[in-house]
C-alpha cells in the first residue's frame, strides 16, 4: 500500500462518526500487532528495487531514443540501428543484432514492412540483443547505451532545434490529456506547432495545413470503399476545405500516400497535373507552390488519414519544403496519432461506462445518481477531473460534450473525489446527509483513469443484492477498460473473443463489457 492508499483504507474502516480516543486506540493496536517477517521484508525491498530499476532502465532507453531521434520524427530506421549495432564489441554485435531482429520482427510483424522502430520496439530490441550475450544483462544494456550514445553527434544549433520541436510536440499530447474527448484543442495544437516551426526553422513560409481522416464510404461505393473527410484545417482555408470529401476517383495524391504509407512531395504543383485544388476561385496562374501529403499511422502502422501542407498562399515561387522540415512533419503526424488515439481510448472508456450504467440501473433502485469523471493529467503531476456523464435516478443520462472541469482547490466539498484519485481506492463520504461511494477505474499501472461517483441518498449502504450487482458491474467495467488500454498500447493485433467485437467503431467498446459478463457467467456454470 502507498501512503494515500493506507490512509484511505483506514478512513474507510473507521467511518465518519468515530471519536478521537477510538482512533488513537486503533493506531496503537495496529502499531503493536503489525508484524513483518524478515523474508517478507526482503521480498518487499526486492520488489521495490526491481520496480525502481525497470523505471530507470526505461528512462535511460527513452533518453537514448530521443538522442538518436534528433529530428523528432518519432521513430528510428531499423536498418540504420542494426548497421551501427553490428560494430558493437568489435563485431560481436552483428550476430546478436540479427538474431534479435528476427525475434523482434516476429513480435512486431509490421516491422518487416515499414522498417521503423517506435520507442517501445527500440527498447525491446536492445533488451533482446543484451539477452544474446553471456554475463550480466544490466551491464550489457549499459554498454549498449554508452556505445550507441557515442555514435550520435549533434551541433549546438541542432540541439536547440530538436529541443524546441520536442516542446511543440509535447504540447499536442498535453492538449489531448486536458481536452476530455474533444479533438478541437488537438487540431489547434497541431497547427500551432506547424506555424511555430515555420517561423523558427522554415524561413517564415506561409503555409496551409489540413487533416483528413479515412471513413467508410456508405453512399457511393462506385467511388471506392473509403473516402477522406477533411476534419480540420488552418483558418484561412476553412471556407474551401473544412468538411470536404475526397474520393479515390478524384484528382489528388492523398490516396497514393495512403496506399504507399509514405509521404508524397510535389515541389511544383503547377507542373504535376494530378492535384485537386479545393479553392476553385483561385486563378490558374496563381496555383503555384509546393504540396506535401503525409500518411497518419496508428501504433500498428495502419494508415487512418493524412496531414497535408502546401505553400500556395506564399508569394515566393521558390518556397519549398526542406528535408529537415519534412522529417519534423512526420514527428507531428506521430504526435497527432498518439493524441488522436488517446482521445479515442477515452471515448471507448466512456462507452463502457454508458453500457455498464445501462446494465446497473434496472437492478439497483436504491442508487440515486451516478456521475462519471475522467482524470485530465497536467504537467508536474497536477490534474483536474472532467465531469463527463451524469445519470439520474431513472437511468437517464446526460453526456457532457463540453465537460465541467473540477480543480481541487475550487471544490472542497468534492475533495473525496480527489482522495479517490490520489489513492486509487474506493472512498466513502457523506455530504449534507447524502452518502457517496467514489469508485476509481484504474489504468494499467493502477493510476486512476476515471471515477464513478455513486450517490445512495440517505442509505448508509445498499441492500445486499444491489451491492452484489454494483460490485459485479464495477468488476466488468474495470476488465473492459483494462482491455481497451492494452489494445491502445499494443503494437500487435488484438484478439477478439466475440464476433461482434470485430465491428470497427466505438460501439464495440460497450460489447466488451458484455463479453466479460458472459465469460464470468460461463465460468460460474
Amino acid at each position: 500500500l502507498t501512503l494515500p492508499q493506507f490512509v484511505q483504507l483506514m478512513d474507510n474502516f473507521v467511518g465518519e462518526d468515530i471519536s478521537l480516543p477510538t482512533v488513537k486506540r486503533l493506531t496503537a493496536f495496529i502499531k503493536g500487532e503489525y508484524k513483518q517477517t524478515k523474508e517478507e521484508k526482503m521480498k518487499q525491498l526486492e520488489k521495490v528495487r526491481h520496480m525502481s530499476h525497470m523505471a530507470q532502465r526505461k528512462q535511460l532507453l527513452e533518453a537514448l531514443f530521443e538522442k538518436w531521434d534528433s529530428k523528432a520524427c518519432g521513430s528510428l530506421d531499423l536498418e540504420e540501428v542494426v548497421a551501427v549495432l553490428s560494430r558493437f564489441k568489435g563485431g560481436m554485435g552483428r550476430v546478436a543484432s540479427m538474431k534479435a531482429k528476427r525475434q523482434l520482427c516476429s513480435q512486431y510483424p509490421q516491422l518487416s514492412r515499414v522498417g521503423k522502430l517506435s520507442p517501445k520496439a527500440f527498447q525491446t530490441f536492445l533488451e533482446l540483443i543484451a539477452s544474446e550475450f553471456t554475463g550480466n544483462e544490466d551491464e550489457t544494456i549499459d554498454n549498449l547505451v554508452r556505445f550507441l550514445t557515442t555514435r550520435v553527434e549533434k551541433s549546438h544549433t541542432e540541439s536547440l532545434q530538436s529541443s524546441a520541436r520536442r516542446k511543440w510536440l509535447q504540447d499536442i499530447q498535453q492538449a489531448a490529456e486536458t481536452s476530455g474527448t474533444s479533438m478541437e484543442p488537438v487540431y489547434k495544437a497541431v497547427f500551432k506547432a506547424l506555424s511555430q516551426d515555420m517561423e523558427a526553422h522554415g524561413d517564415n513560409k506561409r503555409i496551409s495545413a489540413y487533416i483528413a481522416l479515412l471513413e467508410e464510404n456508405q453512399l457511393s461505393l462506385e467511388q471506392g470503399q473509403v473516402l477522406l473527410r477533411y476534419v480540420a484545417c488552418t483558418a484561412d482555408d476553412a471556407p474551401y476545405v473544412l468538411n470536404q470529401v475526397l474520393h479515390r476517383d478524384m484528382k489528388g495524391v492523398s490516396f497514393a500516400a495512403i496506399d504507399q504509407g509514405q509521404p508524397i512531395y510535389v515541389p511544383r504543383v503547377q507542373l504535376h497535373g494530378n492535384i485537386h485544388f479545393w479553392n476553385s476561385d483561385r486563378p490558374v496562374e496563381e496555383r503555384k507552390g509546393s504540396l506535401l501529403v503525409l500518411p497518419l499511422h496508428d501504433a500498428r502502422w495502419r494508415v487512418f488519414g493524412i496531414l497535408g501542407l502546401d505553400t500556395l498562399q506564399d508569394q515566393c515561387e521558390k518556397s519549398i519544403f526542406l528535408t529537415h522540415e519534412i522529417t519534423f512533419y512526420e514527428g507531428v503526424c506521430h504526435a497527432f496519432s498518439k493524441a488522436y488515439h488517446h482521445i479515442y481510448m477515452r471515448e471507448n472508456v466512456l462507452q463502457v461506462a454508458v453500457t455498464a450504467l445501462d446494465w446497473l440501473y434496472p437492478r439497483t433502485p436504491s442508487i440515486h445518481t451516478v456521475t462519471t469523471y475522467l482524470v485530465a493529467r497536467g504537467k508536474d503531476k497536477n490534474y483536474a477531473l472532467c465531469k463527463m456523464i451524469t445519470t439520474d435516478n431513472t437511468g437517464q443520462k446526460e453526456i457532457h460534450s463540453s465537460p465541467v472541469v473540477l480543480l481541487r482547490e475550487e471544490n472542497l466539498l468534492r475533495d473525496y473525489l480527489f482522495k479517490c484519485t490520489d489513492s486509487s481506492e474506493v472512498t466513502l463520504t457523506s455530504i449534507h446527509g447524502e452518502h457517496h461511494i467514489a469508485v476509481p477505474l484504474h489504468d494499467l499501472s493502477r493510476e486512476t483513469l476515471g471515477i464513478f461517483d455513486i450517490s445512495i441518498g440517505q442509505h448508509k449502504k445498499l441492500p445486499p443484492e444491489e451491492q452484489k450487482d454494483l460490485q459485479k458491474m464495477l468488476k466488468m467495467a474495470q476488465a473492459a477498460c483494462s482491455e481497451i488500454l492494452r489494445r491502445s498500447l499494443e503494437e500487435t493485433e488484438p484478439t477478439h473473443v466475440l464476433e461482434a467485437e470485430r465491428v470497427a467503431n466505438v460501439r464495440h467498446a460497450g460489447i466488451l463489457f458484455h463479453r466479460f459478463m458472459l465469460q464470468e457467467l460461463r465460468e460460474c456454470v
